[in-house]
């Protein structure tokens, strides 16, 4: 899509171009293509991300050009710029009343949403469970089998361009109430028990060996991990500040749910 990254890059620089029919045409093809799952505003590469600027400049772009208006569903009546997904059925993804994806967001085969909330730009993969009241931030990429806990929020992420947006890769369980954001990456397998917190500046410590060992951003594979504070010195005074304690990890197995269910019990870890 090079001439559309290139119309996108001309109208982030000159915004008299949103005026353009062109210039909307093609931001609304792209964010289109969000939405079918052609285009992915950051991509896994290896073992790492690849944040697609220009998709993200779109997605904000996007907003100006919208008009707002009235969406009713059955009893409900909204007032936005955004459209909501539509033909779920087709997609074979489950959504509960009164679950929101809205237009941009792409959910794969085989996600169930239960009365929840998924952002333009987010990516959500096969066999993953957005719980009640769960919120999925826009351009947060979620991937297959997660299971996100009841009142789970999971930051959006636009602006900075260059940053990557929140990640959950495959096999996670984020437990209730955990909230990541700011770009916070939670590597394969990893378990969050309930309230934990993880933002870029979150120190994320390792407890389970002879010696600590400290994070930042970023949950490794497999990380058992569970609310913690720490001792921190203030001009008035010492306070204890919140952090985010690996006290094991999960065991590899092909039974993923077997496994998740042994780490939960072995390390006593609230959900």
């Amino acid at each position: 899509m090079e001439k559309h990254r290139k119309i996108i890059e001309t109208a982030w620089d000159n915004r008299n171009y949103l005026q353009d029919e062109e210039t909307q045409e093609i931001i609304r093809e792209v964010i289109a293509a969000l939405d079918r799952g052609e285009l992915r505003v950051a991509e896994p590469m290896g073992n790492e991300w690849q944040v697609n600027e220009w998709v993200k400049k779109a997605v904000v772009l996007y907003f100006p050009i919208q008009k707002m208006e009235v969406i009713e569903i059955g009893p409900y009546e909204y007032h936005d710029k955004i459209p909501l997904k539509k033909n779920h059925q087709a997609h074979g993804v489950r959504v509960v009343p009164p679950a929101v994806a809205r237009h941009g967001s792409y959910l794969e085969s085989g996600v169930i949403m239960m009365p929840s909330y998924v952002n333009i730009g987010a990516w959500v993969g096969s066999g993953t469970m957005v719980d009640t009241w769960a919120t999925v931030g826009s351009c947060a990429q979620i991937g297959r089998n997660v299971h996100l806990s009841g009142g789970v929020g999971i930051g959006g992420v636009l602006e900075p361009l260059q940053a990557t947006p929140t990640i959950i890769e495959d096999d996670c369980f984020i437990g209730s109430r955990a909230i990541v954001v700011e770009g916070a990456r939670i590597r394969k397998g990893a378990v969050l028990g309930a309230n934990v917190v993880i933002t870029q500046s979150t120190r994320i410590i390792d407890v389970s060996g002879s010696e600590e060992v400290v994070y930042r951003g970023e949950v490794p594979e497999n990380a058992v991990v569970i609310p913690g504070s720490y001792t921190k010195s203030f001009p008035a005074g010492n306070f204890n500040v919140s952090c985010a304690l690996i006290i094991g990890k999960r065991k590899e197995s092909t039974d993923k749910k077997t496994s998740l269910n042994e780490a939960l019990r072995d390390h006593s870890v609230a959900v």
